[in-house]
């Protein structure tokens, strides 16, 4: 096989494994996963590598992120195995004879940098994640909801954001002080953020309106069940 075409099949493999990572990577951040934490645990996953007890519990909480990861692992088991095999015999039947000029061999290599770069400009990377979460909504048949984005864990108890896309009714033209959330459901508002200013903290005389994005704290299904928001955390049944 020519050193070229060995170099190119090379290239082309990053280029897919990365694009399999990012992906899995999103449908982690659709089940309400950080990013950060979301491309952590996707590489940790493919690779095989684990992860930290305490990261662990994001997805061994939630029983959609523990299917996601059964997928994710038989995936990149079945994936390396299959790159690893291919490369040993692209490059063991590479014939250095026919190569004229080595240093044009990095060429499939370069672009496949270049294109990863381009992908993560932020402009470009947030057109493409508009677009596959448009898609994933028409698949899913999911009508605008409210949702939940886990932050972090603190003790038993987790600290998350929810975006309102319409207020429930019980909290409707109410001030916070009489929402009943920290007395009744152990909830805490911190802050609230609107029209894309900077988070305010909430005080007693907040009153949610559609659009808000609220930091809360309290228990994780609790919160998606006060807000009527996407339970990203399902309890088992």
């Amino acid at each position: 096989m020519n050193i070229y075409v060995a170099f190119s099949l090379f290239s082309l493999m990053v280029l897919v494994y990365w694009v399999i990572s990012e992906l899995f990577a999103m449908l982690f951040r659709f089940t309400g996963l950080p990013d950060e934490k979301a491309r952590f645990q996707v590489i940790s996953l493919l690779t095989g590598c684990g992860f930290t007890t305490r990261e662990s519990e994001l997805l061994l909480t939630s029983r959609s992120r523990r299917r996601l990861a059964r997928i994710t692992m038989l995936f990149g088991y079945v994936f390396n195995i299959t790159i690893v095999s291919m490369l040993i015999n692209v490059f063991l039947s590479i014939d250095l004879t026919k190569a004229s000029n080595l240093g044009s061999i990095l060429i499939p290599l370069l672009a496949a940098a270049v294109i990863i770069t381009f992908m993560r400009v932020p402009k470009v990377r947030a057109w493409g994640d508009r677009l596959i979460e448009r898609l994933a909504g028409r698949l899913t048949h999911r009508t605008a909801q409210n949702t939940v984005l886990l932050l972090d864990y603190l003790g038993e108890d987790s600290i998350a954001q929810v975006t309102l896309v319409n207020v429930p009714e019980a909290f409707r033209d109410k001030p916070l002080s009489e929402t009943g959330l920290k007395p009744e459901h152990n909830i805490l508002v911190m802050l609230t953020e609107r029209g894309g200013k900077k988070a305010e903290p909430a005080n007693a005389h907040t009153v949610f309106l559609p659009g808000d994005k609220l930091t809360v704290f309290g228990d994780y299904h609790t919160i998606c069940r006060v807000f009527e928001a996407h339970e990203h955390f399902e309890e088992d049944e």
